[in-house]
């Protein structure tokens, strides 16, 4: 099938067999491959989005972000930019995940409470850094965002 798709702001044609995943076209992380680790978030019309999850096709005419288009060229978006300064990650694999996941938070709910986004990015698995510097993070990184 051909399809198109609105990746970063720009305009992506693809030919995919219908089982191919929207992280098949993207190349996102792929951990688990079952839609529980949260490594290949995207946000599709703004919504966190497991891409190991979602057929490629029905991506057809929806918006999509990566984790390519957060920084602009050598600057680093705040959330990037916290995750470095507050030691959110160590080994980077869940990286792109939980930066989509929290940028969709902070853009949904630039104030959202400590449990509420403790509960939120609860959603995504890390296995290196545990939680408490990637909400130190987001939380930084929100402040800078207002």
């Amino acid at each position: 099938m051909n399809i198109t798709l609105l990746v970063d702001g720009e305009r992506r044609e693809a030919t995919v067999e219908p089982r191919h995943t929207l992280a098949d076209v993207l190349r996102t992380h792929v951990g688990c491959e079952h839609g529980v680790c949260g490594a290949c978030t995207v946000l599709v019309d703004g919504e966190p989005t497991r891409a190991c999850l979602m057929f490629a096709v029905q991506a057809q005419g929806k918006e999509m972000r990566t984790v390519a288009s957060l920084a602009r060229g050598d600057e680093l978006h705040p959330l990037q930019r916290a995750f470095t300064e507050h030691h959110a990650l160590q080994c980077g694999y869940c990286t792109p995940g939980f930066l989509m996941l929290a940028l969709s938070l902070l853009e949904r709910k630039p104030d959202i409470g400590d449990d509420e986004l403790r509960e939120e990015l609860s959603a995504n698995l890390c296995r290196c850094t545990g939680y408490d510097n990637i909400v130190k993070a987001v939380r930084a990184a929100a402040a800078r965002m207002r």
